[in-house]
């Protein structure tokens, strides 16, 4: 693997983690709100429950994006390695069979 690739790879790396780092930062602050409610709402266990259930479906959400993120960030980096091998087989006199229909 090249240095340039190397690079990018490890760019894509450090977002993917910067992502899941916010995505923490935001559950703590969470924990922290819930923590922080009024005791009438801390004894009502409903409104709890609500909010957790809320909490798991926005973790879930945040989730599900950051597998997207990252999955978009590898097929992006596949899809230029791609390209690179097509150009240094273009350059040797070859080519990847293409089916045209």
């Amino acid at each position: 693997m090249s240095a340039e690739k190397m690079i990018l790879v490890e760019e894509t790396f450090q977002r993917a983690l910067e992502l899941k780092k916010m995505v923490d930062r935001w559950q703590d602050s969470h924990t922290r709100c819930l923590w922080q409610m009024t005791l009438s709402q801390r004894r009502n266990p409903y409104a709890t429950l609500r909010m957790q259930d809320t909490m798991l479906q926005e973790l879930a959400l945040a989730n599900k994006q950051l597998l997207m993120v990252r999955q978009a960030a590898l097929h992006q980096l596949f899809e230029k390695e791609h390209q690179e091998y097509q150009q240094e087989l273009n350059d040797l006199g070859k080519a990847f069979y293409v089916e045209r229909l």
